[in-house]
């Protein structure tokens, strides 16, 4: 399949993902400052889904400029990814309202594992699927720096089951914001800049 095509699929998907991600955010029930801080969870939550979301478009976007062509396996990988993120803005939004819930730190945690997962997996089907492609190569996305993120995650939901409910809710955060420095900071360095 020609990577234009489904990049623009893809593309839409998350485009609609995120409009549907920001209209489930409640209006302050009051036109104060007051009602704005007492949804501020509710914008943290959306702020880590949203950066999710971004990262993986822009990561993507990167990655089709040097891919002419992916196979059926990578189709699959995205297609359950794709599920997977479509998935966010109810989960973001039963976590923003039940913060100190385990279920709903559960969910949100398996749903930022899982697209990890499948965004490491669609990557190594699409190296795999272009073996001679120099430009994919110089784009090596193989560093172990880039599973620190999943390794943060972890430590969420062990702070979630063991001490402190909002655990996954934060390393979440922490996950996403070095998931996007770490991925800036690897290419940066085998591109020699």
């Amino acid at each position: 399949m020609e990577t234009n095509r489904f990049e623009t699929f893809f593309d839409a998907i998350i485009a609609i993902i995120i409009t549907v991600l920001v209209l489930k955010i409640p209006q302050p029930t009051t036109p104060t400052l007051e009602g704005v801080l007492e949804l501020q969870t509710i914008y943290i939550a959306y702020l880590i889904s949203f950066l999710i979301l971004y990262n993986i478009w822009y990561a993507n976007h990167n990655l089709f400029q040097v891919v002419e062509h992916i196979d059926n396996t990578t189709v699959w990988i995205y297609g359950v990814m794709t599920f997977t993120i479509s998935l966010l803005p109810y989960f973001t939004i039963w976590l923003a309202n039940n913060v100190q819930s385990v279920p709903a730190e559960t969910m949100f945690g398996l749903i930022f594992i899982i697209t990890h997962i499948l965004n490491t997996l669609a990557n190594h089907s699409i190296y795999k699927s272009n073996p001679y492609n120099s430009k994919l190569k110089d784009l090596n996305n193989d560093s172990y720096l880039l599973n620190l993120p999943v390794i943060v995650l972890i430590l969420g939901f062990v702070l979630t089951y063991t001490v402190y409910v909002p655990g996954i809710y934060i390393c979440c955060l922490l996950s996403i914001v070095l998931w996007i420095i770490l991925g800036r900071v690897v290419r940066r360095d085998e591109n020699g800049n």
